[in-house]
């Protein structure tokens, strides 16, 4: 299975993909543009031997990638990864010959059994009186959102809804700034119950209440937990180091465990992996992108969405108000561009001032004190330093930007 999200590169991109696939001698479904979401359900629900996404989620337009998906339709672990690429670096790989070129097809529309799939999960009857604004920053959520809307009478008003290659009207950022920036001023005009703001590739969400607040991305998580804990066997939740301490909280509501793991979505396919799907409830990252056991573990912004509106509607409760159930936990996240090599001597100042805390150094340092934490660690993706301080009540400022100046020091 192969599909793309609308940037202009996933064009050429397409090209090279098809190409390689057929001269192995793979048979290669195209689902065009769709939702990598809808890839991965496609793979189980036609018994593929995997899948190829060509997107690149929440950044800007120039950037693309390929996400690989297994005959389970989930990503890649570390090993199998590694494995793809020790093929391709000592190409261990043989082109067919003529008469063995795979074949390929087109699937025009994934996007309906998809829709079975959510349908069978949640109410759409009961949701079908919510008013929703929607942000689709012109990627793949709005030819998805437009189909609801058709089959299943949604009222779902979309933003941003042209699919685009070039220009995102903004970036497909799902951070509370972004939701605070686009979304949120519109809802009061607008007159809608629930807002969201989907990056490109549909699997994560922003979220705006009805009073035009913007929701930080840490709460995604926590409410998500909250809901499935209920409704699931597992009583383990997976989530990365910098994730907000409310996901505990909620956890222990419920009787269940957080297992925190590094930052990166490779980490909490890898932490999958260690366990049964069935001890599972719930596993992602406080960046609005999380995966559910009813969906087999697949990043998806438009389950997510159809979750939180059931949490609404179920609980009779508006989105303000569903929010303001939970204690305040008050995060603040910072940046600082890297120019040097001095990382380690960094780490280790850290760990040495802040010895009187519990420290965690699998991935980069975080300590833990009573009541607040932070985490310092270098993206995987950008030249940067990443520093995150969080605290219960009030937020930690003279922490952070302690910690920011010390950064500042070393890189």
């Amino acid at each position: 299975m192969i599909g793309r999200d609308p940037r202009a590169s996933g064009v050429m991109l397409r090209q090279g993909v098809v190409a390689a696939l057929l001269a192995t001698g793979h048979d290669t479904i195209d689902l065009g543009v769709v939702s990598t979401p809808i890839i991965q359900h496609t793979i189980r629900r036609l018994g593929a031997r995997g899948g190829i996404s060509i997107g690149a989620s929440h950044n800007a337009a120039e950037w693309n990638a390929l996400k690989f998906f297994g005959a389970n339709g989930i990503y890649l672990s570390t090993a199998e990864a590694g494995e793809l690429l020790d093929i391709y670096h000592l190409k261990r790989f043989s082109f067919a010959e003529w008469e063995g070129i795979g074949k390929l097809r087109a699937e025009p529309n994934a996007v309906d059994p998809y829709l079975d799939e959510l349908a069978r999960v949640y109410d759409f009857e009961r949701l079908q009186g919510l008013k929703v604004l929607v942000d689709c920053c012109n990627g793949t959520s709005s030819l998805i959102l437009r189909r609801m809307n058709e089959r299943f009478g949604f009222q779902f008003v979309l933003l941003n809804e042209r699919t685009d290659g070039v220009t995102f009207a903004h970036e497909p950022n799902t951070s509370r700034r972004t939701v605070g920036l686009h979304l949120a001023p519109l809802m009061k005009p607008v007159g809608a119950d629930a807002g969201f703001l989907f990056d490109a590739d549909s699997d994560r969400i922003g979220i705006a209440t009805e009073t035009g607040e913007a929701v930080n991305e840490e709460m995604i998580q926590p409410m998500l937990a909250d809901y499935q804990l209920p409704r699931v066997p597992g009583r383990l939740i997976i989530t990365n180091l910098s994730t907000t301490a409310l996901l505990e909280e909620v956890a222990s509501r419920h009787g269940a465990r957080v297992v925190r793991v590094p930052v990166g979505r490779q980490a909490a396919i890898d932490a999958l992996t260690s366990y049964r799907p069935e001890q599972v409830a719930l596993a992602g990252e406080g960046t609005g992108a999380v995966m559910m056991p009813q969906f087999r573990f697949v990043y998806d912004g438009i389950a997510t969405m159809l979750a939180i509106l059931s949490m609404m509607v179920e609980g009779s409760k508006k989105l303000s108000e569903l929010v303001g159930t939970y204690p305040k936990y008050s995060i603040l996240k910072g940046e600082i561009g890297l120019t040097s090599r001095r990382i380690p001597d960094l780490l280790m100042e850290i760990q040495d001032r802040y010895s009187d805390g519990e420290i965690n150094a699998v991935d980069g340092v975080r300590v833990d004190y009573p009541g607040k934490w932070f985490h310092v660690r270098v993206s995987q993706t950008e030249p940067v330093v990443r520093v995150i301080c969080e605290q219960k009540g009030q937020a930690p400022t003279a922490l952070f930007h302690d910690l920011m100046e010390t950064v500042r020091s070393y890189v």
